[in-house]
């Protein structure tokens, strides 16, 4: 019987905000059963890590009232907690912001395979998906579909030829997400930096922590890209960021063409909101799979 899992002590690890520029720290404890992922802010609030709490998805996943108590920038701590199969665990965060660390959501897996993880005296659930249900905005997309397994189909297409049209298709398990997934780090564009700053955003982004794109679509970082297609692997990430806030394992196939943190929550929220289109299992036993080679396409079309 498959059981609920989460981390086997408590461990800690530290950084600064990539749009505050702020540092924080984040104090991680295992959790009981059937408590799911729950932010601890310093004001004492509880959020819980689902997506009826999430409160904007404009540059990032936020937790909470923008206006009041709110955590943000979830996506890539929460792709990991999800990635690597932990059900339950309590976050204590001493800023406003998770820490950005090196732009992805390596060194995440890294503090929970260092830390180890424990089986919990209960059965593991799972939403799984019954019927197709898409949400489109203007020419993208993004869709969920029965299938045996936890898999992304995620493709991207970008006017740069720096980027260009990439997808990337895996069925997701920890061994794939740490291989594959994980150390694929966000992205932006150098000429876009000064006018986020301006408003307030990206004050911590910086080369150690994102990919940059120069005016003549070059990568500005010396040591280059960890994948040929780490644009599309990273937008992979963050749906799977981004679709934990089911607050349980989604047994489906989630596929999106251009998307983003808005379009993924869009998604999951027309997913729960049709009653029809899921069911929750008990004992659920998630099969695997294996990744398929990422695809680049070539130039945008």
């Amino acid at each position: 019987m498959p059981k609920q899992t989460t981390l086997a002590a408590s461990a800690s690890i530290s950084g600064i905000g990539v749009h505050s520029g702020r540092p924080a720290s984040l104090h991680f404890h295992p959790g009981a059963a059937n408590t799911g992922i729950v932010f601890r802010t310093p004001e004492g609030v509880a959020l819980q890590a689902v997506s009826k709490n999430v409160g904007a998805t404009s540059l990032a996943t936020v937790l909470g009232d923008m206006s009041g108590v709110f955590v943000a920038t979830i996506e890539h701590l929460m792709a990991a907690i999800s990635g690597m199969g932990i059900d339950n665990l309590t976050i204590d965060i001493d800023g406003r912001e998770v820490p950005i660390l090196d732009g992805s959501a390596l060194c995440f897996v890294e503090l929970f395979d260092e830390t180890g993880l424990a089986q919990l005296d209960a059965p593991r659930r799972a939403l799984r998906v019954l019927k197709d249900v898409r949400v489109e905005k203007n020419d993208s997309f993004g869709e969920f579909m029965p299938y045996d397994g936890r898999r992304f189909e995620i493709e991207i297409d970008f006017a740069s030829p720096a980027i260009g049209r990439q997808s990337f298709a895996a069925d997701l398990t920890p061994e794939i997400f740490r291989v594959e997934i994980a150390s694929a780090r966000t992205f932006g564009f150098a000429a876009d930096v000064e006018k986020l700053r301006e408003g307030g955003f990206a004050l911590g982004s910086s080369l150690e922590n994102s990919v940059g794109i120069g005016a003549d679509n070059d990568i500005l970082n010396p040591e280059g890209l960890r994948f040929p297609d780490e644009f599309v692997r990273h937008k992979t990430l963050d749906a799977i960021g981004d679709l934990a806030l089911s607050g349980l394992p989604i047994i489906g196939c989630f596929r999106s063409y251009k998307g983003g943190h808005a379009l993924n929550a869009a998604a999951l929220g027309a997913l729960i909101a049709d009653s029809s289109a899921f069911e929750l299992v008990d004992n659920a036993n998630i099969p695997k799979g294996s990744a398929e080679v990422s695809v680049d396409l070539g130039p945008s079309s």
